[in-house]
């Protein structure tokens, strides 16, 4: 018979934290081998547990939840995320603007594949949060990666961006808070890209998930808020602000210049149409989660746990030898760069392989976020002190033996 091949829309395509290194991973962990994985934000494994006011609507609703809902989701949790953009600022959402999706994901595939032609161009940042890059490719276009400066604290490089519009580039994707670098960006940052969009037609995509995972009492901006004549098409959902990423409640608004973005919209509202409705449970938990108490800022206030472990995985990192790494204003992720000179690595997908095989930890290359260089990876600061200072203390051990064996 005929080999039955996967189509060559994915022959672009590839979603490394859950790749390679995951499936050696589970070969080990059916082999008896206890794994300590940092490779995924999967906040609920490392007991960060949702709010129980989120679960218990949930519940008390779910003998209303067996139906299909309207194509972009119950009126209630959608005019909830309306009055969250009012509280960012950003004005003139009406509640036609916003789409419920399985998660931010599913929207972010949603709303590339409703735009993008073969050969579009959509400039999204180095690094990234690599399901941009992937779904930019799923849709037929084509990913152009800005550099994001680490000398600058991994801000947006504006002239690189500016270089690389061409007539092919319909949009810029703005991941702030960064993952994987935790990055937040500053006003005026974000007012030089709006710049940018303006002059070249473009569309932007802000990827704001983390946008309550803030520490040291910094402030997010929503990018949307700061301008009323470009388009903008923001993400956000329940999965990492409220500990839900299995609820898949997620969604997408666009707001901005929309008089000349009709018929995208008209696309948008095919597409949405088409997968019949996001799951209705994880609706459910919408309204009640944005008008509760956040629980998020007793984890990253002072004497929280997510600030606690920040501080503690970038002090054990930092103090390893040839070992940097800008320290996170937001988000979940650490993203350190080992000094070449000490780690000449040709290919850090075999070099995170070998660190699992060693001590049993699991990362994600720097390659997997479309970082140009195999001298970075990204962890996951989510174990509790106890769990974080013996990984840290394991990828400390697996260095040292590797600055040994590659010595100069």
């Amino acid at each position: 018979m005929r080999p039955i091949l996967k189509s060559n829309k994915l022959d672009d395509v590839c979603y490394e934290i859950r790749g390679p290194a995951l499936e050696q991973a589970r070969q080990m962990e059916d082999d008896g081998h206890k794994i300590i994985k940092l490779n995924i934000g999967n906040l609920a494994v490392f007991g960060f547990d949702p709010p129980d006011e989120i679960m218990q609507d949930m519940i008390r609703n779910m003998h209303g939840a067996a139906g299909y809902t309207d194509s972009k989701g119950m009126f209630a949790p959608r005019k909830a995320v309306m009055h969250y953009t009012q509280q960012k600022k950003i004005a003139g959402v009406k509640i036609d603007d916003i789409y419920l999706g399985n998660g931010a994901s599913e929207l972010i595939v949603m709303a590339m594949q409703g735009l993008l032609n073969n050969g579009d161009e959509v400039l999204v940042p180095a690094p990234d949060y690599p399901l941009w890059t992937a779904a930019v490719s799923l849709a037929g276009g084509a990913p152009v990666h800005y550099v994001c400066d680490e000398g600058a604290g991994w801000m947006p490089d504006i002239a690189d961006m500016r270089k690389k519009i061409t007539p092919n580039t319909r949009a810029i994707v703005v991941i702030n808070p960064n993952n994987p670098t935790g990055a937040l960006y500053p006003r005026e940052v974000l007012l030089d890209i709006i710049e940018l969009a303006r002059q070249h037609s473009l569309i932007i995509y802000a990827d704001e998930i983390y946008d309550k995972v803030l520490y040291d009492g910094h402030q997010h901006d929503s990018i949307a808020s700061l301008a009323d004549d470009v388009l903008f098409v923001t993400l956000n959902g329940l999965s990492k602000n409220y500990r839900s990423c299995g609820y898949r409640a997620g969604w997408m608004v666009i707001s901005g210049e929309k008089r000349h973005a009709k018929d995208y919209i008209e696309g948008l509202n095919m597409l949405a149409s088409m997968r019949l409705c996001a799951n209705a449970p994880g609706q459910f938990a919408i309204q009640t989660a944005l008008g509760g108490y956040q629980s998020i800022n007793d984890l990253v206030g002072p004497g929280g746990r997510l600030l606690k472990q920040r501080d503690l995985a970038h002090k054990l990192l930092t103090d390893i030898p040839g070992v940097s790494c800008v320290k996170p204003k937001a988000a979940l992720y650490m993203f350190p760069r080992l000094d070449p000179a000490m780690y000449p690595i040709a290919d850090d997908q075999q070099f995170i392989c070998e660190l699992l095989g060693e001590e049993k930890v699991l990362l994600v290359q720097g390659t997997g976020f479309n970082w140009h260089a195999p001298d970075h990876f990204r962890l996951v600061f989510l174990p509790n002190s106890d769990d974080l200072t013996d990984a840290c203390g394991r990828i400390a051990r697996f260095l040292d033996g590797y600055r040994r064996r590659h010595a100069r």
